[in-house]
Order: C-alpha cells, then structure tokens, then sequence
C-alpha cells in the first residue's frame, strides 16, 4: 500500500485561521494556502497507509480523554535562529496542548516518533522566507489577539502537490466538533468520530 504523510493538529477556527492564512501568504511564505491555519499536536510523520485505521482508532480514543479547553493567542515569538519561523503565541491552552501531543505520540500507540525540536505550542506565520519578511511578520503581528474554546483536533494528509487535506476530526469527551472548518480552498469535508 506504500506510505503516506501524515500531521495531527488544533484547527484554528474562523475568523481567526483565514486571516492568519492571507498575513502568512502576504508575508510571501508560498506555503500559506497548503497548510490550514493550525497548532501542531504531530509533525509531518511518514506512515504505513495500511495502519490509517489503527490510528485513527487511536486519534478517538485520545480525544474521548480530553474536554474543552481554552486557547488564546496574543503576540509573536521566533524560533530563530535554531529555526526560520515566526509565530503567534499560544498564551492560554499551552499545557493541554503539550498534554494531548504526548497522548498522541505515546509510546503504547502507532505514532510513536521523536521530535526534532523540544515541544512548543505556536501557530506558525512565517516560515523559511526572507529575514525583512520575517521581521514584518514579527512586528506586524505583535499585538494579535484570538481566544476561542478548543473541542477537538484533526488528523491531516499531505498530498503529493505538498497540500495538507483534512481526513478526520476527532471530538472531545465523544462530542461533536464545535470548531467550524477553516474557509481555505484545501480544508475539505471531514467526518467527525
């Protein structure tokens, strides 16, 4: 069956994940449109596609531990110069999401990998473009404001055009998904669990 390409994330929901979408693609970074609006819980991680259903089993059972949490976004931070990223700062949800991206890649379940980087819950604005672009992300988006109530996380597909395509969203407690779909052309449908 071969392999496939595969990332878990927190939605950032509407209007907040297409505005950041349209600062980052204006910022010049060229993989604005192919990536939702997000905050990573598993990076890209190659997989044997036969295992989908595993994981996915494992996604909701994951979610099914979790409740509604609060997120708040508030300014930038940069990763540079370890790493070519800028990024709003998850100032309020932080330890859940440090909590569930463990839960995800724990070592009893079929996602199990290291990390290149110690974890830490961001949404990334820019990303290996130009250092001037870069500092305007930086400054420009300084005082950015968002707060929302996190109810679920997805699983995401990165197709062989280096588009990132929803498969699953996965609910929290067993509920219905309450965060809207990202209004970008790549978010499709998805299925909640």
């Amino acid at each position: 069956m071969g392999t496939v390409t595969l990332g878990v994330s927190i939605a950032v929901p509407e209007p907040y994940g297409s505005l950041l979408q349209e600062r980052r693609a204006g910022f010049g970074d060229p993989a604005a449109h192919g990536i939702p609006t997000h905050v990573t819980l598993l990076p890209p991680t190659e997989v044997d596609a036969g295992a989908l259903p595993v994981i996915e089993a494992h996604l909701a059972d994951v979610a099914r531990a979790v409740r509604p949490f609060p997120m708040r976004l508030s300014g930038t931070g940069t990763f540079r110069p370890f790493s070519p990223v800028v990024f709003v700062q998850v100032v309020e949800g932080a330890a859940a999401c440090t909590w569930l991206q463990k839960r995800v890649r724990d070592a009893s379940g079929p996602l199990v990998r290291e990390l290149q980087f110690s974890y830490h819950p961001h949404v990334t604005v820019a990303h290996g473009i130009a250092e001037e672009a870069m500092d305007r992300a930086y400054e420009e988006l300084s005082a950015y404001e968002a707060a929302w109530t996190c109810a679920s996380f997805a699983l995401y597909e990165q197709g062989a055009d280096g588009v990132w395509r929803k498969l699953n969203t996965y609910a929290f407690g067993g509920g219905i998904a309450a965060v809207p779909a990202q209004g970008a052309p790549v978010d499709e449908p998805a299925t909640t669990i």
